[in-house]
């Protein structure tokens, strides 16, 4: 897959932000550019109903996790002192064995797991990429249990093609914790801890409503979905479409295309510059994530689109970028990465002391456009936006 320059996010110290303080700044009116129409009449209702809609979700949970269980509290997900002493004096050892680690997202759950492991003196002994490949990850998953890892903390490529490797490192005594994807057949408490994920179908609806908003209430989007077996990029997919066909008919859905990647960017270009060719009056594409959005912002460019409304999940630095100079992207649905990696690891720390953990845990999505880019960054990644972001904020 196509790689490109990430800012890691530090262990920084935690900024506290109340909820009031991020409804008021994610759902305040956004910048004309961003939420202007590219033509036609603005339903002004339609835009004061995705301002409301957004200002309801904004920190409730709407996902239900990988088999139907109600979510947990990040925040209630906690070591006593006392636990943490104990933790520390086992000398345990963990694996972070990722799907893949070529974005922002992926960077800052590593970051937040490796912070909080070295807290509860757990060490790292192997982190790992599959580029995606399910027969990669299995082969990382046999290679880190070379090594008895007290711990596994992973997103599996694939439920069924990596579920026998899982099921093994399992079977071994190894505490396994999923980020957002849990293997075929497994069942929490028996088979692994707990899931952590963000709200998915929290942020498609999310990114719905800013949607519709910057398009002021109609006009025709195509949309660019994940065509894998991958239970949150689905729940994405799910949350956006029904919003739009539930919430606002005037907003077409003229075009629907998946890619598979590992070159999700350019897939995301392919698809977006065809739409775009066989849809001359598209007002606006929706993209699963942040890096097949770049691919729709290239397309955009190149078929001199500036006018193109473009939302999506994850606050990737270049999306943000986007954001932060009223470009292209109007708004998107942001995860938690950081916040999700301390949960992974306390919950693992919390099993091999034998306490009960929660078999699904979420953490509330977060809306961002123009106006509160650089507010979320520092909510999303725990640490202060990189310079070249906040010097691109257009006032």
């Amino acid at each position: 897959m196509r790689r490109r320059p990430t800012r890691r996010p530090g262990a920084a110290p935690v900024l506290l932000a109340t909820l009031a303080a991020v409804v008021l700044t994610a759902c305040s009116p956004a910048s004309e550019g961003a939420s202007d129409p590219g033509g036609g009449e603005v339903d002004q209702a339609a835009v004061d109903r995705a301002e409301a809609a957004l200002a309801e979700v904004t920190g409730q949970v709407l996902s239900t996790g990988p088999n139907g269980e109600q979510p947990a509290s990040a925040e209630d997900v906690q070591l006593t002192d006392e636990q943490v002493a104990q933790v520390q004096a086992l000398g345990a050892t963990a694996a972070i064995v990722m799907h893949y680690s070529g974005d922002d997202w992926s960077v800052a759950q590593i970051d937040g797991l490796r912070s909080e492991f070295e807290r509860l003196g757990i060490e790292v002994i192997a982190t790992t990429d599959a580029d995606f490949d399910p027969a990669q990850q299995v082969s990382d998953v046999e290679t880190v249990m070379a090594q008895q890892p007290d711990i596994i903390v992973s997103i599996p490529t694939d439920p069924i093609a990596t579920a026998g490797a899982y099921r093994a490192a399992a079977q071994a005594g190894t505490k396994l914790v999923f980020m957002d994807n849990v293997p075929e057949g497994f069942v929490a408490g028996q088979d692994y801890v707990s899931a952590v994920s963000a709200d998915n179908f929290g942020n498609g609806v999310i990114s719905a409503h800013l949607m519709a908003r910057a398009l002021g209430g109609s006009g025709q989007i195509g949309l660019i979905y994940h065509e894998a077996d991958f239970f949150v990029t689905k729940q994405r997919f799910d949350g956006f479409k029904q919003t739009i066909q539930e919430d606002y008919p005037d907003v077409e859905i003229v075009a629907e295309q998946g890619i598979a990647g590992p070159d999700f960017a350019g897939d995301a270009q392919a698809v977006a510059n065809a739409m775009l060719s066989q849809n001359p009056d598209l007002d606006g594409i929706w993209a699963v994530w942040d890096v097949p959005a770049e691919g729709v912002m290239a397309a955009a460019r190149a078929a001199g689109r500036t006018d193109l409304k473009i939302a999506t999940e994850d606050l990737g630095l270049n999306v943000a970028l986007a954001l932060a100079r009223d470009q292209l992207v109007v708004g998107l649905g942001a995860q938690r990465p950081y916040d999700q990696g301390v949960t992974e690891a306390r919950l693992a720390a919390l099993s091999l002391l034998g306490a009960q953990t929660p078999p699904y845990v979420a953490l509330p999505a977060l809306p961002v456009d123009h106006d509160n880019v650089l507010e979320a960054w520092q909510e999303v990644y725990r640490q202060d936006p990189p310079a070249d972001l906040t010097d691109s904020f257009a006032d």
